[in-house]
């Protein structure tokens, strides 16, 4: 019967049971497409990735929600990374160390900050931002609970891809965040419709003094209602709050999470100028809290 070797990893935290969660199946090659999916499901987690050969980068990983697969993610590239170096299948090469990962959307870019073999920080650079079909306030507010008086004025909702497209939302404040209360038939209804992956809402104020902005990020089941923080939407919020000059400095931080009793944050830093933005490097922490078998 075969054995497959796995972690759970939590991305964006630096403790354990904070952040998001994230499993990681090594030498998952001989899975077809539909074990993986129904791993995935087993695991119910946001994400369940899969450590597979590549012939273009370093490794090769591939991303399944408990509903489908997912061609870019942030929390599970955090935790793949780090995995891959606890277990001993990545080698550090110094104070910083360089890799490829390929995923469905291509090779990225990630690079790992260490001291004295000790994992500090890791950072992904996702692709070049996407922006895509822009929705009225008033058409999409009401299937989260608001109304468009509780939209950031002056600035579009808009779908940005940065490898995956999510629909981004600014909310006027964190009041408006807490307010949410998603229409899930509705949501379905309009999600068939348009051409987005999954919702990031978010405002410009963080939950700590050094948050720079907080978000929620839905989905609807079987996938998680609510994500514990989101890396891929993070970096397309990032491209938009830039694009749309909604910051001043393109390095900040990010958070989410903290209303789910799993805070997490992400170092951010958009590189490129406003109107060309090249790619947006999302980062953070991870602990494993998990090591074992899968027995199929």
């Amino acid at each position: 019967m075969p054995i497959f070797p796995f972690m759970q990893v939590d991305a964006f935290t630096d403790h354990p049971l904070g952040g998001n969660p994230c499993a990681i199946v090594f030498e998952a090659d001989p899975l077809d497409d539909r074990q993986r999916q129904a791993i995935a499901r087993e695991m119910n987690l946001s994400e369940t990735a899969f450590v597979v050969r590549s012939s273009v980068a370093d490794f090769g990983a591939r991303y399944f929600t408990p509903a489908e697969e997912i061609p870019l993610a942030g929390h599970p590239t955090i935790a793949t990374i780090f995995a891959l170096i606890d277990s001993g299948r990545l080698r550090l090469t110094g104070d910083q160390t360089t890799v490829s990962l390929e995923l469905r959307v291509g090779p990225i870019r990630v690079d790992i900050e260490s001291s004295a073999g000790k994992v500090m920080h890791i950072s992904m650079s996702q692709k070049k931002p996407q922006f895509l079909k822009t929705y009225l306030a008033e058409d999409v507010l009401p299937i989260f609970g608001l109304t468009a008086a509780d939209a950031l004025p002056n600035v579009p909702i808009q779908t940005v891809s940065t490898g995956t497209p999510q629909i981004m939302i600014p909310l006027r404040d964190l009041a408006a965040l807490r307010q949410i209360n998603l229409n899930i038939p509705a949501y379905v209804q309009f999600r068939q419709r348009a051409d987005f992956f999954s919702p990031h809402l978010f405002c410009l104020q963080g939950i700590t003094d050094s948050g720079r902005t907080f978000a929620r990020h839905f989905g609807t089941p079987p996938d998680t209602f609510e994500d514990p923080f989101t890396g891929s939407a993070t970096g397309g919020m990032a491209a938009y709050l830039w694009h749309y000059g909604l910051i001043d400095q393109p390095k900040f931080i990010a958070e989410q999470g903290h209303w789910l009793n799993r805070p997490g944050q992400a170092s951010v830093e958009v590189v490129g100028p406003r109107e060309n933005i090249e790619t947006v490097k999302v980062g953070g922490s991870a602990v494993v809290v998990m090591r074992g078998e899968l027995i199929i």
